[in-house]
């Protein structure tokens, strides 16, 4: 089947994770003096494996923050250039009653750099056992490559 990307959009592959099956981890939209990555949702699954690690909120939390992070270093970003995210949770009490761990673990990787932002609440995701997606968008210098 042939590549059906626009010349202008382009998949990100991050080197040491398999290549995923009927979708992309991320994409980069070239345009004028910037490009615009988009982040598919990662969840806190170690990428190697397939396999969620843990069944504690907070670290699925972090882990699919990692996974954000990995593919935006991948298109040569850094978390500052993250404009807007999106976290779907299976749990809201869980999310509420976890806050400041969540904050604790958002600074160690982000600091003090928030975009806009959503929190969803969802019934459930594809994959049995995640609790928290995160998907997010980052613009970053045309000139920008990984």
């Amino acid at each position: 089947m042939a590549d059906t990307h626009d010349a202008s959009v382009a998949p990100v592959d991050v080197a040491e994770w398999p290549r995923p099956k009927g979708y992309v981890n991320g994409m980069v939209s070239a345009g004028r003096g910037e490009r615009i990555v988009f982040i598919a949702g990662q969840i806190g699954w170690n990428p190697a494996t397939a396999k969620i690690e843990t069944d504690d909120f907070v670290a699925q939390f972090s882990v699919a923050l990692d996974n954000v992070l990995a593919v935006l270093r991948a298109a040569g970003g850094e978390p500052s250039s993250i404009a807007r995210m999106t976290v779907y949770v299976t749990d809201l009490d869980a999310y509420r009653a976890s806050t400041r761990e969540i904050g604790r673990a958002w600074r160690a990787r982000l600091g003090t750099h928030f975009p806009a932002m959503a929190l969803v609440g969802v019934a459930g995701l594809v994959e049995h056992g995640a609790k928290v997606e995160i998907e997010a968008t980052a613009v970053l210098p045309a000139d920008h490559t990984p």
